[in-house]
């Protein structure tokens, strides 16, 4: 699978690598937290969590100018502002190979360089059909808000500023998959007679209940998750975001995985 260029202090091998997953250090997307450097300084004077999230939200409402969508005077304009980061995870909760989909995985290709190896369908290489099909989804998303991407930015490095607060000198966190057919992934390595390194999708979803993940798929997989990775966890925003499954989303690549016995 072709990497290519990003917008990251480390290159996309690095972060794609099954020793960045197991020894990450941090990672940071170039310019956001400069220009946003007002927002993480009054973040810093607040203890409360939910106060925290509430005043990201609010950030990004004015920043963005989501909040003024119903003032457009055309139709076309009042979706952009009115699709905001928050349809594109809720997409995401539904359909992780919808148009929504899509677009939050075009976010991890342009900002880390890793592009998905499945979207629909797996996807073989960039000048396959299937490759196509998800730039297509990926482009008609993107064209249906304003600067999502610059969104999905903040979404991302406020996971980072909270996961550092609240989980402090800490690297990873162990997550569970729930797959129906882990033949789909590709193998990098057979470790053991239930361990494997494999290369996962370029964002993957997760959770943090064992048993919850039992209703994802027949076989579940315990993964150690770098924390750089993780682009969305439960309990960082005030709405309810992907919270009843207790989902994660993360940056895939190699990843060392364990199969769960029932």
């Amino acid at each position: 699978m072709t990497i290519s260029l990003n917008r990251c202090n480390l290159p996309p091998w690095v972060i794609a690598s099954c020793q960045f997953n197991e020894h990450p250090v941090p990672l940071e997307i170039q310019g956001v937290r400069a220009s946003n450097a007002f927002l993480f300084r009054a973040l810093d004077g607040l203890e409360d969590p939910v106060a925290r999230a509430l005043m990201f939200d609010d950030w990004l409402s004015v920043r963005f100018q989501l909040h003024h969508w119903a003032e457009q005077a055309t139709a076309p304009a009042r979706r952009s502002l009115k699709n905001s980061y928050l349809r594109f995870l809720r997409g995401w909760g539904v359909d992780a190979s919808s148009i929504e989909g899509a677009v939050l995985k075009g976010w991890v290709e342009s900002r880390m360089g890793i592009p998905p190896c499945f979207h629909r369908a797996p996807i073989r290489g960039v000048d396959g059909p299937e490759y196509a099909r998800y730039a297509q989804d990926r482009t008609r998303g993107s064209a249906c808000t304003s600067a999502i991407l610059d969104q999905l930015d903040l979404v991302y490095t406020f996971t980072q500023y909270e996961l550092a607060r609240r989980r402090p000198g800490e690297r990873c966190v162990t997550l569970w998959r729930g797959v129906n057919d882990p033949g789909d992934h590709e193998v990098i390595a057979e470790v053991g007679r239930r361990e494997w390194i494999v290369r996962l999708n370029s964002l993957c979803s997760f959770t943090d209940d064992r048993e919850r993940a039992w209703e994802f798929g027949s076989t579940v997989w315990e993964v150690r998750v770098a924390l750089p990775r993780v682009f969305l966890a439960p309990d960082v925003f005030p709405r309810a975001i992907l919270r009843g499954e207790r989902e994660w989303l993360a940056v895939g690549g190699e990843a060392r995985v364990v199969r769960i016995l029932t």
